[in-house]
């Protein structure tokens, strides 16, 4: 690409370069055209001369100083023709010395202004060059990068798609049954990873709690609950709700049973599902309908 560039810029140059030595040329042409006209003059005149001398030799009658005169006469103008002639030859010849040397002086500029701008243009090359290369290494990090980035987005799809496989599959291994109030119960999550599948499912809202056995109830989400008895080795307890400003005791309850009971703001009811029981300590799960609003 560099060796266009400087062919192209040089093209304007080489026909200068050839315009002033066709100038030369010319000069030198015309210089030699005047040098022949001089000379034809001369040899004009030197004719005329000699017709004279013979018209004086003719005529007798015309004294002998009178034709000495005459002759040197003549022999003085043609000196002087000469010496013009030769004046005129010398003049050429300096001003096609001069006009020579003011063509060799452009010459010599012309070829230091062709030589200053290649060495630009090589230099400009050698930039653009620089800068391509730096494009393409910015490039090719920059494929590599998206290329890792792709990847990872093809794990990430990968391991949301095994996800939800997962989900789908705990989702469809829950089990819903009645509850004590003999009300159809949503899915029963019986441990933490269940439970969670629930919540990605997000139709009911779930509150976790661990509850031990104490003297006074304590506040699990929407109500008050108090441990009244845990039975470890039955999986069984009993436990007062306070729901409503309304005390009801749920006695003898199992394992992952729905424990139901209803709020006054929901048509739908609630849920109480302990899923494991130890000496004086339950820990579980209270699930409430999403929609709540109040009962007619």
């Amino acid at each position: 690409m560099g060796d266009f560039d400087a062919s192209s810029g040089s093209g304007p140059k080489i026909a200068i370069l050839f315009g002033a030595v066709v100038a030369l040329v010319g000069a030198s042409l015309y210089q030699f055209y005047e040098v022949r006209q001089v000379r034809a003059e001369l040899e004009t005149t030197r004719d005329a001369l000699m017709d004279q001398i013979a018209k004086v030799h003719e005529t007798s009658t015309v004294s002998s100083k009178t034709n000495r005169q005459s002759v040197d006469s003549l022999k003085a103008q043609m000196d002087e023709a000469r010496r013009q002639a030769s004046i005129l030859a010398g003049q050429a010849k300096i001003d096609a010395s001069k006009h020579a040397d003011e063509l060799a002086a452009k010459l010599e500029k012309a070829q230091q202004d062709q030589a200053a701008k290649v060495a630009e243009t090589a230099a400009a090359v050698t930039n653009v060059s620089g800068e391509v290369s730096k494009v393409k290494d910015d490039a090719n990090t920059t494929k590599t990068r998206v290329g890792e980035v792709s990847t990872d987005l093809a794990n990430v799809k990968t391991d949301a798609a095994a996800t939800k496989a997962e989900l789908e599959k705990t989702i469809a291994d829950l089990k819903s049954t009645k509850g004590d109030l003999g009300v159809q119960s949503g899915l029963i999550a019986t441990n933490g990873k269940e439970l969670a599948a629930l919540r990605a499912l997000g139709e009911r809202n779930y509150t976790e709690f661990r509850l031990t056995k104490e003297k006074t109830p304590r506040k699990v989400g929407d109500v008050q609950m108090r441990l009244k008895a845990a039975d470890m080795k039955k999986n069984r307890y009993t436990i007062e709700l306070i729901a409503d400003d309304k005390l009801v005791e749920k006695k003898d309850k199992t394992v992952n049973e729905p424990v139901q009971f209803m709020l006054s703001r929901a048509t739908q009811p609630f849920e109480i599902v302990v899923n494991e029981v130890k000496k004086d300590m339950i820990s579980g799960y209270i699930s409430a309908p999403k929609v709540q609003q109040t009962r007619n």
